[in-house]
């Protein structure tokens, strides 16, 4: 059974976030887009190795906050998986992670805490209240539950861009690169939040690939440059550039795959896709399907369901609201 997962906020408290992303071209953009929002509150980055070396995701994420005023704490996750040694996707993020663009050093040194110490942190002190969204591995998720094992019942909810359900991967045959990263740890959450008021909702590759940046929103990106003059509006135009490279390589033409925006405005605003509850896991052991994310679709593991997966994306809608966000935003004056 499908449904449209309720709709927010207008006219009420902002959502409050923790995010954990691994940035990256798509990353950046949700980052961008969620602090645009008149909805949403950051209350936490977590820097979590992926796209790239962990240090240069948590560099990536402290120069992206310091241009976009959030203030929130960004703290560096672990360094590697629970288990495999690291692989990181330099060929589709570029050696920095943000493809052509340039990113200012922040002068901020970060949040001295571990990124497992800030989930738990976060969520102790905001009980109820915090949305965990993660766009990257799971392994900081993973290590915060060794913490504290009540996360689940302590937040809000939690979104989750990863996963490949009954679709071809982006990584093997079959994974996706979020969950080939740090299977295990994918695995951990999954079961740890199968007892969660609230299921886990997944944007999957087959949602997420329903959003595909053509030249028409490269020149969208590059005209909102021009007209605002933001930073950051110029760094996504030249990491798209690298972004719609490496797709074009790949064989899907000029265009790009943006991922991690749709997963971070759904758990906004509730709007751009419904959801369908189904049985997930991670296959680990697979000589060949090692990360896949396998779903139930039959009932044969008599589970009942542990996550809503994303479906019937409204990609072109989801399009038009990121980029009539970021232009009110940035057209705006700043806050005093």
């Amino acid at each position: 059974m499908e449904r449209v997962y309720e709709r927010a906020y207008p006219g009420s408290m902002p959502r409050c976030f923790l995010i954990d992303c691994d940035t990256g071209i798509d990353d950046a953009i949700a980052l961008a887009y969620l602090a645009a929002h008149p909805a949403a509150r950051i209350a936490g980055i977590v820097s979590t190795g992926g796209n790239v070396r962990t240090d240069l995701v948590h560099r990536n994420n402290r120069g992206l906050a310091e241009l976009l005023g959030i203030t929130a704490p960004v703290a560096r996750g672990a360094d590697v998986p629970l288990v495999e040694p690291p692989m990181y996707a330099d060929d589709t993020h570029g050696p920095g992670g943000l493809g052509h663009a340039t990113l200012p050093e922040s002068a901020a040194a970060g949040d001295p805490r571990c990124g497992a110490q800030l989930w738990v942190d976060l969520a102790r002190e905001h009980p109820g209240e915090l949305t965990g969204l993660v766009l990257g591995p799971h392994t900081n998720l993973a290590l915060a539950l060794e913490i504290e094992p009540e996360l689940p019942r302590l937040l809000a909810g939690l979104h989750i861009m990863g996963g490949a359900i009954n679709h071809r991967g982006n990584t093997g045959a079959t994974s996706e690169w979020n969950i080939a990263v740090d299977p295990e740890a994918a695995q951990q959450v999954l079961a740890a939040f199968a007892a969660a008021p609230r299921r886990p909702v997944m944007g999957a590759l087959q949602a997420t690939e329903q959003v595909r940046f053509t030249q028409r929103e490269l020149d969208a990106f590059t005209g909102l440059a021009q007209a605002t003059g933001h930073p950051v509006a110029q760094i996504l135009v030249d990491a798209l550039r690298f972004y719609f490279a490496f797709h074009e390589a790949d064989g899907f033409g000029w265009s790009a795959h943006v991922h991690d925006p749709l997963v971070a405005a759904h758990a906004l605003t509730g709007d751009f896709a419904s959801t369908r509850p189904l049985p997930v896991d991670v296959e680990l052991m697979g000589t060949l399907t090692r990360g896949q994310t396998v779903a139930d679709e039959l009932g044969r593991w008599g589970r009942e369901p542990n996550v809503d997966v994303l479906t019937n994306v409204c990609a072109d809608d989801f399009i038009a609201h990121l980029l009539d966000t970021l232009r009110s935003a940035w057209a705006a004056p700043p806050r005093p």
